[in-house]
């Protein structure tokens, strides 16, 4: 396991330790989302199902 750059020497070895696995977790979730295909044709910005925003270009959107 790597230490992440900002680990605190002060901080109890518990700590250390969640803060390295957080920074592993990050690193794998960003390379998974790297690794994905492209969407062609999509929508820019975030998922609207996620976020609520249903709509484009002041028109509304359903599917």
């Amino acid at each position: 396991m790597s230490e992440p750059k900002d680990v605190k020497p002060d901080l109890p070895p518990a700590a250390q330790r969640a803060l390295a696995e957080a920074a592993e977790r990050r690193a794998r979730m960003e390379a998974e989302a790297a690794a994905r295909p492209k969407e062609l044709g999509g929508r820019d910005g975030p998922d609207p199902a996620r976020y609520g925003d249903w709509e484009k270009k002041g028109i509304a959107i359903d599917f």
